[in-house]
Order: structure tokens, then sequence, then C-alpha cells
């Protein structure tokens, strides 16, 4: 199968209904590809809190509807990366949401770690309470989002849960690449997945973002990497080679403190 990670540059330059638009036509492009993913709340800016009130919106909005409609045009499973979503109570979330190749939403995953030690994502989001993977054509899809890289008991559960294949959508700061660099390898090789990592170029919120998404192989081995600017990153996936290494380095069946496995939605 064959996976584009679309590292947008976000800046305030541009307005959440222009980048849209450039997303848009970005995944259009596409044709071809079987799963493109586009980076952590890039409509609004993961760092522009001033933003995530006026640009907040349902499932059903702006940003789902034209994401809807390119995943269907170029006939490919998007991972829209996410969006601030406010809830019918008002409640915001940085929502994960993964489109199948007519269009329809196959999964909608809220962030479960916040971000901002009492401030920021920390104080101004709910937190979500559930892991999420989707059955694929090519394989069973595990979300996750940013921060949630630095706790390795959702990444268990997401392999207790069946997945083969996980996308982290995300907004890291520049002055922390070196963890992004570690983290990413290290959940692809303890989960023995397919890592698909989609950071976001630019700076906004005063935050220059670190860029340098990855797909990343069973092995921890990087098989595709973007530098610092807007650029995609296109790699074919064999997705044999989960079972494969799990065969031939069964460190999962030799596990001995096992949690019990998640329920999934």
């Amino acid at each position: 199968m064959r996976a584009s990670l679309i590292q947008l540059s976000v800046d305030s330059s541009e307005t959440a209904e222009e980048r849209r638009h450039r997303a848009a036509s970005l995944v259009r492009g596409r044709t071809g590809d079987d799963l493109v993913v586009l980076p952590e709340l890039w409509t609004a800016g993961a760092w522009s809190y001033d933003r995530w009130g006026p640009d907040a919106e349902g499932v059903d909005g702006a940003t789902a509807e034209a994401m809807s409609a390119a995943a269907r045009q170029a006939g490919v499973w998007l991972h829209a990366g996410s969006i601030v979503e406010r809830d019918a109570d008002g409640t915001l979330y940085n929502t994960a949401l993964l489109f199948d190749r007519a269009g329809d939403l196959h999964g909608r995953y809220r962030k479960i770690h916040r971000y901002g030690f009492d401030t920021g994502e920390a104080t101004l989001m709910g937190g979500g309470d559930g892991i999420v993977t989707v059955p694929a054509d090519f394989g069973v899809v595990g979300l996750a989002i940013c921060y949630d890289l630095r706790f390795p008991e959702l990444f268990r559960g997401l392999l207790d849960a069946g997945a083969e294949l996980i996308v982290v959508p995300a907004a890291w700061p520049a002055a922390r690449l070196s963890h992004w660099q570690l983290l990413t390898r290290t959940r692809a090789l303890e989960e023995q997945v397919f890592l698909l990592a989609c950071c976001a170029a630019g700076a906004h919120g005063g935050m220059r973002q670190a860029g340098h998404s990855m797909i990343i192989d069973p092995w921890g081995t990087v098989l595709g990497a973007a530098g610092t600017t807007e650029e995609t990153v296109t790699v074919d996936l064999d997705m044999a080679e989960v079972t494969r290494i799990r065969t031939e380095l069964p460190v999962l069946r030799d596990r001995v403190l096992a949690i019990q496995a998640p329920t999934t939605r």
C-alpha cells in the first residue's frame, strides 16, 4: 500500500478557510495513494489558542465536508489530521478524523493526553477517554495525536486492539525535535507496527514547528522523512512485514505484564 504524509505549513498568514482550500487541493493530487495524512490542528493552529474558539466546528463542519470530498475525489483513505471540535455542550476537543475512499467518516478520536501543564490545551480542551482503531482495506489503523507519543500505555492499548499501522498527526515544537525523532521510532519498534507521524511545518502562536514528518517500519527504521518546510513524503509499504517481523522477533508473544485489552470504538 502507498502512504503519503502532507506536511502542511501552518502560519498566521492564512485563514482557516484558505488552509482548507489548499489542503483539499493537495489531497486531491494524491490519486493512486491508499492513505494520506495531514497534521494536527492545521485549520486553527495548534498553538494559536486565540483561534480555537472562533475556528471550532463539529465533525460534520466545514473541514470535515472539505476533507470528505477530497478523499472521495482522490479515492484514498484520508486521515485529516485533527480539528478543534466543539461538542454539543460547548466543550472543545482535539479530534482526529479518518475518512474512507468514499469520503465516509470511519474513525473519530478525541486526544486523550492534553498538553500544556495546566495551561493551553490542558485547560481549554476536554480529554478523550477511548482508544480507537479502524479496520481499513489495507490493515487495522490505530489513532493517536502528538503529545500521546509520550504515553506508551496508549500505544500498547492500540496494539492490543489490533493495530498494524498507527497514525500520529502532530504540531511538535522544533525545540524538542530530538524527542520527536526518538519517540516515533520507539513506538513503532516496541509495538512492531508501521508508524506514520505527520507534523506541521512553519510557525504559529509564536511556536516554530519541528516538521520532520516520518514513515517508520516495525523495525524502527525510517523509510521516508521530510525536512522543515511544506512537502509530501510518500512511501510504499508492505503490510505483510508486520506479521513477518512479529514472527521473526516474537517479543510481543513473550510479554509477561500485559495490560487488559481495551474496549475499542
